[in-house]
């Protein structure tokens, strides 16, 4: 029985990615590691909670005790690590805290790991370190060209040069250990279960209050949306098949302005939940600092070595995840916390 260590499986990638994994094979055991910080919520995981082969530890990827007690009770084969601050806005509110986790954090996990699986020959066979990793790394784009994965790091907000940072330590530990890693870097992810401080939920969040939807500059940067499961896909092919040592861009193909997003979810309550709301709510409000004008990924590596390719297509897809809070009210409620408020109110003011 594989045993993967899961971290930040409490999140909104990490818990679809754990349920994903318990729909698909039947023996596996999963231990999911989450510190539980405001964006992570067990809630998202009630439907395996009960499950016998999952595991759920509260813990710090920066706790090097902890992590390593883990390792030492279990012979764990894969590292998927999801754990990281990633909001934007928060990192440029602070980024220490960004430093802090998604690079100290990670190095922690990688000499745990290192620890565990090295042997006199190198490394354990069936081992892997896989880190979820994103595509603002790369920075920003023109009109035209995508990132592929020779594309330099070129990141510009503190949260994006944490991940980069991270992603360096990863390939160090490759070169210089040649520790089995793979990293992947994803396009923007949407869909159940994601956290009402971006984009999409945040907008059909306060679509059903009838609140301001706060919309940055002119509302036209360009992302490229990669609905969740379809990204939980190719890790998993990425964690049985990707090639050691190797970067794999996950995208879409699925370019939108941002305003575009916004004017869709006005379009669908409009038409399904309340006649009423209108295009009136929107307020463009002063520009993130720093951001990026486009993202777009080329997925050609991926889907000629591993043979993935996205199934769900922003329309299909801008639907199911609109329907899924419309039918999931109570956790939205619940996990719109005063924490949560009184962040939000700092970003874009009352």
């Amino acid at each position: 029985m594989k045993i993967y260590l899961v971290t930040g499986g409490a999140g909104f990638i990490g818990s679809n990615f754990i349920k994903y994994m318990f729909k698909k094979y039947k023996h596996i055991k999963i231990i999911n590691v989450d510190k539980l910080t405001y964006a992570g919520n067990l809630e998202n995981l009630k439907e395996v909670k009960n499950h016998p082969h999952y595991k759920f530890i509260k813990a710090d990827i920066c706790d090097k005790k902890a992590i390593e007690n883990i390792f030492k009770a279990n012979d764990i084969d894969y590292v998927i690590n999801f754990a990281a601050e990633s909001h934007v806005d928060r990192s440029i509110k602070d980024p220490s805290i960004f430093a802090k986790t998604n690079v100290l954090g990670t190095v922690n996990l990688l000499n745990c790991a290192k620890a565990a699986w090295e042997t006199n020959n190198g490394f354990k066979l069936g081992k892997k370190f896989l880190q979820v990793s994103t595509d603002e790394v790369y920075g920003s784009l023109e009109n035209t060209g995508y990132f592929t994965e020779t594309s330099p790091l070129d990141p510009h907000s503190p949260y994006a040069s944490s991940k980069a940072s991270a992603d360096l330590m990863i390939k160090a530990y490759f070169d210089t250990y040649k520790m089995p890693v793979n990293v992947t870097r994803c396009s923007n992810n949407y869909g159940p279960y994601q956290f009402p401080e971006k984009l999409i939920p945040l907008m059909i969040y306060n679509c059903l209050n009838k609140k301001i939807l706060p919309v940055y500059g002119d509302g036209l940067n360009i992302r490229d949306w990669l609905y969740v499961i379809d990204h939980c896909k190719a890790i998993d092919l990425v964690i049985e098949n990707g090639k050691l040592g190797e970067i794999y861009n996950i995208g879409g193909h699925n370019e939108r302005t941002n305003i575009y997003i916004v004017k869709t979810i006005i379009q669908y309550i409009k038409k399904n939940v309340d006649p009423t709301i209108t295009e009136n709510l929107i307020k463009f409000v002063e520009d993130r600092k720093g951001h990026d004008r486009r993202y777009a990924i080329d997925p050609t590596k991926i889907r000629n070595e591993l043979g993935w390719k996205p199934k769900t297509s922003f329309e299909e897809g801008i639907k199911k995840t609109i329907q899924w809070y419309l039918e999931n009210n109570t956790w939205l409620d619940n996990i719109t916390s005063k924490e949560y408020q009184d962040a939000y109110n700092k970003m874009y003011g009352n």
